[in-house]
């Protein structure tokens, strides 16, 4: 699908991209700690947690997967005003993504919490508000996004559901005519039509398509594509790899991944890559397979996980 030689010429443009990422930003919590004995109070494991660790979750890590491959990015969604909103600045700051965070005092900072032990997650608490959000958080994420939008080459829509992707909000960013990435969430279908790409996984695919599983993938791709009027579209089927849709034509594109340990994050993967070398100089087959190389690492790794440049050109044969 790509050549080495290729690749490395796309992977070299990566500083030259500028990519915005929209989305519900997530603060994920990882409590790690030893199993010994269940509880006597129900038959549930008795953690006994050693250590606590925070990292950047949602549309946060589609962000820092870009911004890990040297890529210059924006990041714009809603905080509320407490600790985890606080935590989320500096976390993107650190990681040098500039954020553009509006502040909403009447829902909590979205966070995700995992504890992990003997090798594996055992549970996830979260605390969240799904609603939409107001139309004065929308005012505001607009004029924030307005600012920028002139010296962006393309658009990250990162739905996790949590109410900041409003139909105002895809309205305002097809407007201003951006090549447009969307990694949607089935229920808000009705948000993406007319869009560049969609990301979707196989469960996604047939949800969005309203399809049960009897169809092939193939007529899922090209249902979905006819009713969002969308120019591409890129599943993910996992352990089979993804397949590429475009108006005319399907590419299967085979797995990559040397070992599976934590899948937690390979979509953000997929579609940070995906934009990224497409605006610098991919065409749709070799941007995909980048993708597809990075989610292939990522998916080895425990917990969100980010690749550098010099690792995927390192997967690259």
């Amino acid at each position: 699908m790509i050549t080495k030689k290729r690749a490395e010429e796309i992977i070299s443009a990566f500083p030259k991209a500028n990519i915005l990422v929209v989305g519900d930003l997530i603060l994920d919590k990882y409590l790690w700690g030893d199993v010994e004995r269940i509880s006597p109070e129900a038959p549930v494991p008795v953690v006994d947690v050693k250590k606590e660790t925070v990292n950047l979750g949602g549309a946060c890590n589609v962000a820092w997967n870009i911004s890990s491959l040297n890529g210059n990015v924006y990041i714009a969604g809603v905080i509320g005003d407490d600790e985890n909103g606080r935590i989320l600045k500096y976390l993107l700051e650190d990681k040098k993504i500039n954020p553009i965070l509006v502040k909403d005092r009447n829902r909590p900072t979205t966070e995700k919490t995992r504890v992990i032990a003997v090798s594996q997650q055992l549970m996830r608490i979260d605390r969240e508000k799904k609603s939409p959000v107001s139309i004065d958080i929308e005012n505001q994420l607009i004029d924030e996004i307005d600012r920028i939008i002139d010296t962006i080459d393309a658009v990250i829509v990162s739905d996790y559901g949590k109410g900041v992707i409003t139909n105002r909000i895809m309205d305002f960013l097809r407007e201003k005519e951006k090549p447009i990435f969307v990694d949607p969430k089935p229920k808000n279908v009705n948000l993406y039509k007319n869009i560049t790409i969609m990301t979707p996984n196989r469960k996604e695919a047939y949800q969005l398509a309203q399809l049960d599983s009897d169809y092939p993938v193939e007529e899922v791709g090209k249902v979905l594509m006819g009713k969002l009027n969308m120019k591409h579209l890129l599943i993910t089927l996992s352990s089979e790899g993804m397949m590429l849709f475009n108006k005319n034509s399907i590419t299967k594109i085979p797995a990559k991944a040397r070992k599976v340990f934590d899948v937690t994050g390979a979509g953000d993967t997929v579609i940070s890559v995906l934009a990224l070398a497409k605006v610098s100089g991919g065409d749709w087959e070799e941007s995909a397979s980048l993708a597809n190389y990075a989610a292939g690492y990522v998916v080895g790794e425990i917990g969100t996980a980010v690749v550098d440049r010099e690792t995927l050109l390192s997967l690259v044969p």
